[in-house]
């Protein structure tokens, strides 16, 4: 796994593989794998991470970068 920072738009693109959390997973944190589809967030850096659509349609922040 790698621990590239997550919060900043320019470490995310498409084809990648993360782990995201998704709205209703907030509270419990629960993670979701999946490649990246496209970019959500627009600004260059989130506090909460990047906000992203994953191939499967599940879109959520991101919360690391699988290696």
């Amino acid at each position: 796994m790698q621990y590239t920072n997550h919060t900043l738009r320019k470490n995310i693109r498409p084809g990648l593989r993360v782990a995201i959390v998704k709205k209703e997973d907030q509270k419990t944190g629960k993670a979701t794998y999946g490649v990246v589809k496209e970019l959500l967030t627009n600004v260059a850096v989130h506090p909460q991470g990047i906000k992203v659509r994953l191939e499967t349609g599940e879109v959520g922040r991101v919360q690391y970068i699988e290696d």
